[in-house]
């Protein structure tokens, strides 16, 4: 693949409020997170030369179409390219990875990525999502495949009940301090333990809520940078996989995750041990611990003992999820790539309040979506960098 032309930044960022949103259209909750994007970046509806709207749910619960259309209507905006995306929970991201590609290889100088979902489901119904995979069709639906991922887990490595219940304490910990996630009450140990089985075994503290809600960035060139900001997040690495899809593989990580993660280090010249902040796809608590092994922030194996040892948590050595992550913070599939990228860029230019890491300079986000053959049908992984000015 030839090298990007130039630089993109991350101009602005904007994020509703997860959590349901009944009163609320998908329309409404996307022009919301895109305004705050554009305020976000000092730039005006006018200015935006393309857009990418993420929808992982739209078509499936809502009967939708053309939604991206519609939010740029509210916004004033029609006559430029707009192009519509679904990429499972990813998709949010694979808005993100094309803004970024139209900036980074000099075809536009402002692009908007929003993501958008209304994912709250009656009680009692279960989300139909997946369901053309015929592992969905004879009942594996996520949690029961992530149960299997973590039982697996649990007998290759000996990871414990509690380490996976603490990466749930950890998230509602730094929920708490995230007035945009949907949880800002903290959880015990023996909380996450107890409540129900859902698929064992996961309880259900150990998976994230379905959520309802928006998250926008821009990306714009160099010289579209708003000339007050000296805190310059710019994209070092933007990187989009699809898996292998072999059925005999190893449950305990993801190809497509494995070949993400290098190809962005290679990508932005850094590593594990650059990382300031980490926001990972904590669908399930087991994710994340497969997720931190992954990244390279322990050896495989190590994601239990990772999180047991306090490393992970605000104030350790490598925060992870400082958001609260899906756990907490919630996951309308679309809108949750947008909203790593919200944390990580108001954490390089030290505006996170209460859970900012001091002097963080350095974000990884991944995120991946879907599952088909053992593997993830996609898989992003995005580098940040502050390239703060003198």
């Amino acid at each position: 693949m030839p090298e990007p032309v130039r630089h993109a930044y991350v101009s602005g960022a904007g994020m509703t409020p997860f959590g349901r949103h009944p009163q609320r259209s998908l329309t409404g909750l996307g022009s919301m997170a895109c305004l705050e994007a554009l305020d976000d970046a000092g730039l005006a509806p006018a200015d935006v030369q393309a857009a990418y709207c993420g929808s992982a749910m739209a078509a499936l619960v809502q009967g939708e179409s053309g939604l991206g259309q519609s939010v740029l209507w509210e916004l004033g905006i029609h006559g430029i390219p707009v192009v519509n995306v679904e990429n499972a929970c990813a998709t949010g991201a694979t808005a993100l990875h094309l803004a970024w590609r139209d900036v980074a290889w000099g075809v536009r100088d402002v692009v908007l990525a929003v993501g958008v979902d209304k994912a709250v489901m009656p009680k009692g119904s279960v989300l139909k999502a997946g369901t053309t995979q015929l592992e969905a069709q004879l009942g594996d639906v996520f949690p029961g495949l992530f149960a299997l991922i973590a039982q697996k887990h649990m007998q290759a490595y000996g990871t414990t009940l509690r380490q996976m219940a603490r990466v749930s304490v950890k998230n509602h910990d730094h929920g708490a301090l995230n007035p945009l996630a949907q949880f800002n009450k903290r959880v015990t140990i023996e909380q996450v333990l107890e409540s129900p089985m859902i698929a064992e075994p996961l309880t259900l503290f150990s998976c994230c809520p379905n959520s309802d809600g928006a998250a926008a960035a821009v990306i714009c060139s160099e010289r579209w940078l708003r000339d007050t900001r000296r805190d310059r997040v710019r994209i070092a690495a933007s990187v989009l996989t699809s898996g292998d899809y072999d059925p005999m593989r190893d449950l305990t990580f993801w190809n497509s995750e494995s070949r993400a993660v290098q190809q962005a280090y290679e990508a932005s010249g850094l590593g594990p041990g650059d990382l300031d902040l980490v926001e990972v796809h904590d669908a399930f608590t087991i994710s994340e611990i497969l997720h931190c092994e992954a990244i390279g922030l322990c050896e495989p194996g190590g994601g239990g003992p990772l999180v047991e040892s306090g490393a992970t948590t605000l104030g350790g050595r490598i925060p992870v999820n400082p958001s609260g992550g899906l756990q907490a913070r919630g996951h309308p599939p679309a809108a949750s790539g947008l909203a790593q990228i919200f944390e990580i860029a108001v954490q390089l230019r030290g505006e996170a309040g209460p859970r900012q890491i001091a002097g963080a300079r350095v974000g990884l986000a991944q995120i991946m979506g879907g599952s088909k053959g053992n593997d993830a049908q996609a898989c992003a992984v995005h580098i940040l960098v502050n390239d703060r000015l003198p």
